[in-house]
Order: structure tokens, then C-alpha cells, then sequence
């Protein structure tokens, strides 16, 4: 089951200039603040900077739908036609996240909360 979007990660390349900016924007403390990432919870959402991104290939904001079933979801999607970048993992905690492509190009986030 898709839970929709709750997560938006978007790559930094200036981490303090990033979360000046973002702080600004969202008027919370970030509840994550590591040289590695950085993320700032409001309600459900949760936004994320990430300053290794763009050596990730990360070319914009990457929107991550909240998923029940993260591997179910990936074959449903490379069945559908999408192309995975890269397979379900660990991020921390029990979250997993994958990334996958539509045929135009765009990349679809998938992300599984712990049980």
C-alpha cells in the first residue's frame, strides 16, 4: 500500500548554507544533524538534505513514497516498466529506502518505515 509522499531529500552541496535556507523555511530544529545529513520533521513530513547527493547522481528533489511492502513495491514497479537505480536498504534505524526511474527518466523514492 502506498501511504503517499512523506519524504522529500533534496542533494546540497553547501550543507550550512542549505540549512540556514531550509531552516528559515520550515522554523524547526533539525532533528537529524550530521556532516552526512541533515533533517527536519514537520508533522509527517520530513524533509532531508543530503550533501553527498549530487556525488550520487542526484540531479533535484527526490520524493520518497511511504510504502508497506518496500520489495513488493519494487517488482511492481520494474514489472510496470520502471528501472531501479538502486535496490531496497538500510538507512538507519530499520528504514529502508529504493530508488527507481520511470521510461521518461524521472525518479520515484520508495521508502519503508520499521515495523
Amino acid at each position: 500500500m502506498n501511504n503517499g509522499v512523506n519524504t522529500i531529500i533534496y542533494p546540497v552541496k553547501d550543507l550550512d548554507a542549505a540549512k540556514a535556507v531550509y531552516g528559515a523555511l520550515v522554523g524547526v530544529e533539525p532533528y537529524a544533524d550530521e556532516v552526512y545529513y541533515v533533517g527536519y520533521k514537520l508533522g509527517a513530513q520530513d524533509i532531508g538534505l543530503d550533501p553527498n547527493g549530487h556525488k550520487k547522481g542526484m540531479t533535484g528533489p527526490i520524493a520518497y513514497h511511504d510504502v508497506d511492502d518496500i520489495a513488493g513495491t519494487v517488482k511492481t514497479l520494474v514489472d510496470a516498466g520502471a528501472q531501479t537505480i538502486d535496490e531496497p536498504r538500510d538507512v538507519g534505524g530499520g528504514k529502508l529506502i529504493a530508488t527507481l526511474k520511470d521510461a521518461d527518466g524521472n525518479v520515484i523514492g520508495l521508502a519503508q518505515n520499521p515495523a
